[in-house]
Parts: C-alpha cells; sequence; structure tokens
C-alpha cells in the first residue's frame, strides 16, 4: 500500500465507538497492517489542550460558536501534525470522530448552522476528508442508558445535554449521510458489541482489500 487510509468513526454518546475501535485496532494489528490509532479533539499535545477546554463539565457558559471554532483550531492542529504525515507514510489511520461530529452536534444539535461549520470546517481541513466513515447510529435513549451503566467512561460536557439534544445530533448525523452518501457507512449501534464489530469489519476490509 503506497499510501495510507484515513477511516473515522462517527455516532452520537454510547455508541460504542471507543470499544469497538479497541477491537478493529487489534484485528487490523494483528493482519500485519500498520495502524496509527486517534481521536478528535485530541491525539497530539495542542489538540488534548484545547479538548479539556471543550470538554470540561464546568465550562457551561461556553458559547456555541465558540465551541464550534475551538474544535475546529484543534482538528487543523491534529491533521497537519498527526493524520496527513501517517498518511504520507503508508499507514491507516483510525480516529475517533472528525467534521462530521461537528457538522451533527455543533451545525444541527446547537443550531448555529449546518453550512455554516461546513463553512468553518472546510477552512481548517483544506477539503480533505476521511476514505471511510463509519457512523455508529445508536438510539440517543439506548446510549444514554449505556452511559449511565459505564462507570469507567470519561463522563464530559455534551453528556450533560438533554435526549432532545441527543435526538437533533442524531437527526444531524442522517443530513451528515445525505450530504456525503459514498463516503459515511452506516452501522447499527443498537445491537451487541459482537455483531457492530462484524458490521464494521466488513466494510473496513472490503475497502483495505480494494486498496492492497
Amino acid at each position: 500500500m503506497s499510501k495510507g487510509l484515513f477511516i473515522t468513526v462517527e455516532g452520537g454518546e454510547g455508541a460504542g465507538k471507543t470499544t469497538v475501535l479497541d477491537r478493529i485496532e487489534a484485528k487490523l494489528l494483528e493482519e500485519g497492517l500498520d495502524v496509527v490509532r486517534t481521536r478528535e479533539p485530541g491525539g497530539i499535545k495542542i489538540a488534548e489542550q484545547i479538548r479539556n477546554v471543550i470538554l470540561d463539565v464546568t465550562h457551561t457558559e461556553m458559547d456555541s460558536r465558540t465551541e464550534a471554532l475551538l474544535y475546529a483550531a484543534a482538528r487543523r492542529q491534529h491533521l497537519v501534525e498527526k493524520v496527513l504525515p501517517a498518511i504520507d507514510a503508508g499507514q491507516i489511520v483510525l480516529c475517533d470522530r472528525f467534521i462530521d461530529s461537528s457538522l451533527a452536534y455543533q451545525g444541527y444539535a446547537r443550531q448555529i448552522g449546518f453550512d455554516e461549520v461546513k463553512a468553518i470546517n472546510e477552512f481548517a481541513i483544506e477539503g480533505y476528508l476521511p476514505d471511510l466513515t463509519l457512523f455508529f447510529d445508536v438510539d440517543p435513549k439506548v446510549g444514554l442508558t449505556r452511559i449511565d451503566l459505564d462507570q469507567s467512561r470519561e463522563i464530559n460536557r455534551l453528556d450533560q445535554e438533554k435526549l432532545d439534544f441527543h435526538q437533533r445530533v442524531r437527526d444531524g448525523y442522517q443530513k451528515v449521510m445525505n450530504v456525503y452518501p459514498n463516503r459515511i457507512k452506516r452501522i447499527n449501534a443498537n445491537l451487541s458489541i459482537d455483531e457492530v464489530f462484524t458490521q464494521a469489519m466488513k466494510e473496513i476490509k472490503r475497502y483495505v482489500d480494494v486498496r492492497r
């Protein structure tokens, strides 16, 4: 594989992204593939510091546009410092969230404008989009129940939003899928972890095998 792949995983709170990504990473490494695992916001020093500001549960006064701009800033630095160099080196980048999160959460659920947030992020990423995105589609009630039961999970400011916000997030992701139908593949995340992992690997293997 001369050039790497950029694969992202998206979804609402409690969709199981992190757990399934652990298994995806292990499986690809087992098959001898060169994998880089990362996340947004974060993945590098500067972006992790921005993450702390965004997700701090005490920052309840944060303006929605400030939030959107901080995500875009973290995304830009992460992209140029970590993602693009890894892809140029022929590695497979597995990233927990990317631009689609901003479109669904800030653009749609925060209701500050889908097109406006899209423009902010297009400036940040200069048109560089993932090769493949898996959208872990979970019923918000199921996702929030999982969060309540998982004592080890990091609780952040977004977890404190009411159910209607999380429903708008899900609706926002549907709009994102309509904008990028070829790139984004829906995964039924209401199912068991084993079933979600099987769905995800089927999509990834199809893409990876073509590129080998």
